[in-house]
Parts: structure tokens; sequence; C-alpha cells
């Protein structure tokens, strides 16, 4: 363990020094702390920026399987390791408790509440046991915002499922838009997972996902970005 954090603070003091000029002190008194770690991953956060965001429930790297994804949390790359968990979580292991449709409902209503006030909300997918999530960041810092959707959801979820604990894992993985072709990968990565997972057929049957609901939102992605390759393994995010 302590050789990772070892590593996550050189990725964080590397990408310090070729990323963007320093936050001013007005962005950090609004919460924006530039690049960052806490736990194992390395976080940037600054205003305008354009963020693909996961995070999964609690479980949703069971205790009982540990044997299964323990070597996963050990990789190196940074990328590669995201990429081996999010396939290890399409799996739907765990209590998986986003399947039960009102919970679902309920964290996708948590997502759009803020949507044009907080931050740009661009694509999101509901999957059984995480979520993803791409937004443009406005006066509020992203720390500020996910804890804001957590800290709500798990005390609704819990409500409904008649459950006290931990709901979600504490960490998140976000990683900043680059470019258009980069955002054009995170929103097709997004809002094809229920159908790499197997959940449905198309995109546009995920009842919980921005492709679902893109006809009825002005804002958001143009339709014609999405009018991208049609074989839902081909884009990463990263």
């Amino acid at each position: 363990m302590n050789s990772k954090n070892n590593n996550v603070r050189q990725t964080i003091r590397d990408k310090r020094e070729w990323h963007s000029p320093p936050l001013n002190e007005k962005d950090q008194a609004k919460g924006f702390s530039g690049w960052r770690s806490r736990g194992y991953l390395p976080h940037f956060d600054a205003p305008g920026v354009r963020q693909f965001l996961t995070y999964r429930l609690e479980d949703g790297l069971p205790a009982s399987r540990r044997r299964e994804w323990e070597s996963l949390l050990e990789l190196e790359d940074e990328r590669e390791r995201q990429i081996q968990i999010e396939a290890y979580l399409d799996k739907g292991f765990g209590e998986c408790h986003l399947r039960n449709p009102q919970v679902a409902d309920m964290v996708q209503n948590g997502f759009l509440f803020f949507d044009d006030q907080r931050y740009r909300l661009l694509a999101w997918v509901v999957m059984p046991n995480h979520v993803h999530v791409l937004i443009e960041l406005g006066e509020i810092s992203l720390a500020e915002i996910i804890h804001s959707w957590k800290s709500f959801t798990a005390k609704e979820a819990n409500r409904m499922l008649n459950r006290t604990g931990a709901f979600w894992q504490v960490e998140y993985f976000d990683r900043y838009i680059r470019d258009e072709e980069h955002f054009r990968k995170a929103v097709h990565y997004i809002e094809w997972n229920p159908v790499k997972a197997h959940l449905v057929n198309s995109p546009e049957e995920g009842r919980w996902s921005s492709a679902s609901q893109r006809p009825n939102r002005s804002a958001g992605v143009p339709p014609a970005s999405l009018e991208i390759n049609r074989n839902p393994q081909k884009d990463s995010p990263t």
C-alpha cells in the first residue's frame, strides 16, 4: 500500500508539472484543488473542466470474491487498472441495489436535479452496481458535487431498501476530458455500457441512461455528435 501511495503522489507531482497553471486563490476559495490524491487514486478538479466519473456500490467488489479482483487493485498502470475493474463490475456481483427501479430512478434524478445549476450534465448511466457520469464543472468543486450526490442518494436508498450501513464506496475515479475525440469516446463508453454488459440490446433501451432521454433534453450533447461507431467494444473513455 505504501508503494501504491508513493506512486500516486509521484503521478500527481508529474501531472502538476505539465498540466495547466496552478489554481488561483479565487478558485481555491471555492474548494477547487487541481491535482490531488484521496486514498489510492489521483483526482483533478478545476472550473470549466469536463470530467468522466465512475463510482460503485460498497459491495461492487464483494469480499467473498476477493481472490478474483484483489490483483486488479495492484495494477500499476492507472488506466489499465480502471479498465479491468470496470470490466469486473460489469459482471454484476454484489447485491446490485441499483437494479431496483425505484433506487435507480432516485439516483438518476439526483444527477438531473442540479443540471445547469451546479454543473452541466452531459452523459450518464446507472448500472446495477456502479454509475458513470460525464459533467462540465461550473463554480462548484467536483468533490462537493460528488459528496452531495453520494450523501443524498445513500440516505434515500437505505430508506427505500430498509437497510443501514455504507451504500457507496468512498473512492471515485475521475478523468478530465482532453479534447473532442476523448469526449466522443467517453459518451460512447457510458451509453453503450448497458449493451456491453448484456442488459439491453441498444443504448436507447437503457432506462437509466442519457441515451434514452437525449431526444427530450435541450442541454447536454448535440445528437449529431453521437453519430459514432455502432460497435460497443471499440471506444475507451481513457
